[in-house]
């Protein structure tokens, strides 16, 4: 691809001429991942901007798909629903999220304003007191600190964690219910080997997708029970036949809402009617509510102990730490160990023995509090930044976790927004992508706009951004 300097034609649009042309003439095939902007801009000694800007208007016209988490990737123009070898387009995505690390970091730059749920702060942690944390470890914890260690986890972190989840989420346990793993989808598998038996599990529309995809992949027969402003349907879970719930009672993933104290009553009641059945809490974005008392977790409420209850510090710490947490009821720990006790831990015993410390010392503490007063700024600023305009027709799930909703007065569908909107380098996420069932109940677009990895003026700029593109400026 040879550039043109001086030519009037600005230089993205020379990239994306020759990109254009070569895909109809079938030069780049139908399927085929284009090189990223990053790596382009560096092989045409151009900006990244520019790269960034000829991707867009590829996008927009269609001649390029974006997937998530992986690329740009060439559309077949004759035939946009298959790929060349007849291959679904699920599948091929599916197979291409597996990248090196090096993809990831450039991928994950790729947007300027990226809204996205899943970022946390990092660039604040206080790695003075990790580094504190790690030195407790070493002077305190090496005899044994290379042996296999406990399959259910180190026993003085799961105390930690249980003295935490008492006072903090009102969870009541003792460190032998815990089980410690790396993520919610390697304890969801454990699960899933000590529940074998009338595998139907009712799960809310919309739903946390990657606990769906667990749950089809694992073979359980999922059924959607529809959301009402109070939560899961419990009329419709009755007659859904299933034997497991999986609600996310103090902040519902992606809606936001909080489940009051009359429908986890009815839940419980449920779960207890009936040997065998069972409620997963997963408790998502507990730590984080900037209006009002802490919402308490369900199974502090459980006298029957019928809930089964999932955290993570992915959210309160960072996602690179990889630690999870399970609670089991009494009655599954023999289960437990009779067929999942021979597993090692997924989580080494060195992290294990830095996460107690960090805990142990007070920094978890601190370091918690520091990051509600950011995250509080940032949704204050984005809640200010959509404040009195005209296409917001209302924000929903604010004052808790690190995203919002808003429902959107457009022309323009949902898909449209986000199309446009990453044409203008603004990353948004659409509500029906978390449905599990076709189509959505919305009447109008709705967007997720999350606010944990951009700072107070980043959310001003790419919501100005949005607006331009929502009202056709």
């Amino acid at each position: 691809m040879l550039l043109q300097g001086e030519s009037k034609i600005p230089l993205y649009e020379q990239i994306y001429e020759y990109i254009r042309q070569d895909i109809i003439d079938g030069k780049i095939s139908p399927g085929e991942k284009l090189p990223s902007t990053r790596l382009l801009a560096k092989h045409l000694t151009v900006s990244r901007s520019t790269t960034d800007l000829a991707y867009g208007q590829l996008l927009s016209e269609g001649y390029v798909r974006a997937v998530p988490g992986s690329g740009y990737y060439v559309c077949d123009i004759k035939k946009d629903w298959l790929l060349p070898d007849g291959e679904s387009v699920h599948k091929k995505e599916a197979a291409s999220l597996w990248l090196p690390e090096t993809e990831h970091r450039a991928k994950a730059s790729r947007f300027q304003y990226d809204f996205s749920m899943n970022d946390v702060e990092w660039s604040d942690f206080s790695m003075a007191s990790f580094q504190k944390a790690v030195k407790h470890m070493l002077l305190d914890g090496m005899d044994g600190l290379f042996e296999p260690g406990i399959p259910q986890g180190e026993e003085n972190l799961r105390q930690e964690i249980c003295s935490y989840l008492h006072q903090a989420r009102g969870v009541n346990c003792e460190a032998e219910q815990m089980i410690v793993g790396a993520g919610n989808e390697y304890l969801l598998m454990l699960l899933d080997q000590m529940l074998q038996k009338d595998r139907r599990i009712a799960m809310e529309c919309p739903t946390y997708r990657q606990a769906y995809q667990t749950f089809c992949n694992l073979g359980w027969e999922t059924v959607s029970v529809p959301m009402d402003e109070e939560g899961m349907a419990v009329e419709e879970l009755k007659s859904s036949g299933a034997v497991l719930a999986y609600i996310m009672p103090s902040h519902q993933f992606p809606m936001g809402s909080v489940m009051p104290m009359k429908r986890r009553m009815e839940l419980l009641h449920w779960a207890g009617e009936k040997q065998g059945r069972y409620i997963i809490e997963d408790d998502y974005d507990s730590e984080f509510r900037y209006k009002g008392k802490p919402i308490p977790s369900l199974q502090g409420s459980d006298p029957l102990e019928r809930v089964i209850y999932l955290g993570t510090f992915s959210k309160s710490i960072a996602p690179a730490i990889r630690v999870s947490y399970m609670v089991l009821p009494r009655e599954l720990l023999e289960v437990y160990w009779n067929r999942c006790g021979f597993y090692s831990s997924t989580v080494s015993r060195v992290q294990q023995q830095i996460l107690y410390y960090f805990m142990k010392e007070g920094y978890f503490g601190r370091h918690l509090n520091k990051m509600r007063r950011i995250y509080r700024s940032r949704h204050d600023a984005l809640i200010l930044a959509l404040k009195d305009k005209k296409w917001v027709k209302g924000i929903w799930g604010e004052n808790a976790g690190l995203h919002v909703l808003v429902e959107v007065r457009s022309n323009k569908g949902e898909e449209e927004i986000v199309r446009l909107a990453m044409a203008r380098n603004v990353r948004v996420y659409g509500l029906r992508e978390y449905s599990i069932l076709p189509g959505g109940a919305w009447e109008h677009p709705v967007l997720l706009l999350g606010y944990g990895g951009l700072t107070e003026s980043q959310i001003a700029a790419g919501i100005k951004i949005l607006e331009d593109v929502i009202e056709d400026k």
